[in-house]
């Protein structure tokens, strides 16, 4: 049997040979592995049995096109994909993305992420993902129907409630899940179950909309907790502005904390008195304006263009709420500089591989994406429960099940975390945490 480093290194050369054109999916593997070292050495059983040798390569993944017909009469022809990576505990479990980046190593990458951020909610979902190259932006009503249309009626022939339940991503909320869920209602009947992030008529969950922001500060309380901390008088600075910002903003106010800045993909204000979260809330969900005009509308509040990670203030916590890669090596080395203690994030993989570096160089504890923002999909899987039972639960209810869920994966982390002396590692305590589940359910079926 192979010792661990060369295992892992063989696993590397592998995943380059197959697949040399996917560097989403080579770091997100790779970043893994290396975390993983730790649980292999004291299972070498997972070593023999190549258990990351099936981890790394998908169950299935789809490709198919999607024909549609613009108002205009032109017909276009986008790429669709559904990885469905692996099922060890349950069903495939994961997002639709609706923008032009999307391409298959960008989904395998949000799938192989998945797979671990699903096993520490607890719940038995397993992890997938999936999406177009479509852009929905510019587009009408219209035309985003007939997509979703052409789309569901390639990606129906793959997908049930009990084999895959898609959701929500980038680009695809609850109008694009509408008129998908409609296309598979009328190739299939109903089935309340096939995809989550519903609207309330048609069987979607209270408290979905509030879950991956509210989640976040479930995360971080029970952080900051364990640190002898608390949130109540600490300075945040939040990214975003959309519906993870919006309710990570709510829930840091109501715990005591002070949120001094939001932004969007233009800009970003800073309100030293704190930002006031109904005038937020009526520039973005009712108005869908820009957050510059925030500042019109509040004396106290400054409008500056660029990212807010760039803004020089001292500050105690980050929570990135808006993107993809939004902080780079520098932009976390000024936040070394003004002095913050953590960071939880609430966008999916916010922070570059230099900027985590930085991080853990400089002390700051870090709160990982799969594990801070695994709100979204707890609640998207308290939906399928719903659904099973033909009932819809309280709102009370629902948030209380995700606040036990969020702060029970923050114990797994920290259960691993001293488990394998990563000392406050929470990145590598998220992967084998996440890991150790999955791995543990695909031996005992033989899954190897």
């Amino acid at each position: 049997m192979a010792d661990v480093e060369t295992y892992i290194k063989d696993l590397k050369d592998s995943i380059i040979k197959r697949d040399p054109n996917q560097p989403e999916f080579q770091e997100a593997a790779f970043t893994v592995l290396d975390t993983l070292k730790p649980v292999l050495e004291k299972h070498p059983e997972y070593v023999k049995n190549n258990i990351l040798g099936s981890l790394v390569e998908p169950e299935r993944a789809i490709q198919f096109r999607v024909p549609w017909q613009d108002d205009e009469g032109n017909f276009h022809i986008n790429r669709g994909f559904r990885v469905q990576f692996n099922s060890a505990i349950g069903p495939y479990k994961g997002g639709l993305r609706l923008h032009p980046s999307v391409n298959l190593s960008i989904v395998k990458f949000l799938g192989f992420e998945q797979i671990l951020k699903n096993s520490l909610t607890g719940l038995p979902i397993g992890g997938g993902k999936g999406g177009s190259d479509f852009n929905p932006k510019g587009k009408s009503d219209s035309e985003i129907m007939r997509f979703c249309q052409s789309f569901m009626t390639e990606l129906q022939k793959f997908i049930g409630p009990d084999l895959d339940v898609p959701a929500g991503d980038i680009g695809v909320g609850g109008r694009e899940i509408g008129y998908l869920f409609g296309q598979y209602k009328r190739l299939n009947g109903f089935q309340g179950g096939i995809l989550t992030g519903k609207g309330l008529q048609y069987g979607g969950s209270l408290a979905r909309t509030e879950a991956t922001g509210f989640g976040l500060i479930y995360f971080l309380n029970a952080l900051i907790k364990d640190q002898k901390d608390t949130l109540k008088g600490k300075t945040v600075k939040i990214s975003g502005a959309g519906n993870v910002a919006i309710y990570a903003l709510q829930k840091a106010q109501e715990n005591g904390a002070k949120v001094v800045t939001v932004s969007d993909s233009n800009g970003y204000v800073y309100d030293p008195n704190g930002i006031d979260l109904d005038t937020v809330k009526q520039i973005k969900e009712v108005e869908r304006g820009r957050i510059k005009e925030y500042a019109d509308k509040i004396s106290t509040a400054e409008y500056h263009e660029g990212s807010v990670w760039d803004f020089d203030i001292d500050y105690d916590i980050a929570l990135p709420c808006a993107t993809q890669n939004e902080i780079n090596e520098d932009q976390a080395k000024l936040m070394v500089k003004d002095g913050a203690k953590y960071i939880a994030e609430g966008a999916n993989m916010p922070s570059n591989t230099d900027a985590i570096a930085v991080y853990k160089q400089n002390d700051i504890i870090y709160g990982p994406a799969k594990a801070a923002n695994a709100g979204g999909v707890a609640v998207s899987a308290l939906e399928m429960s719903q659904n099973s039972e033909r009932l819809s639960w309280t709102f009370d209810d629902v948030d209380k099940q995700l606040k036990d869920i969020m702060e029970d994966i923050y114990q797994k982390i920290a259960d691993a975390d001293a488990e394998y002396g990563l000392n406050k590692d929470y990145q590598a305590g998220a992967n084998i945490a996440g890991f150790e589940k999955v791995a543990k359910a695909m031996l005992a079926q033989g899954l190897v």
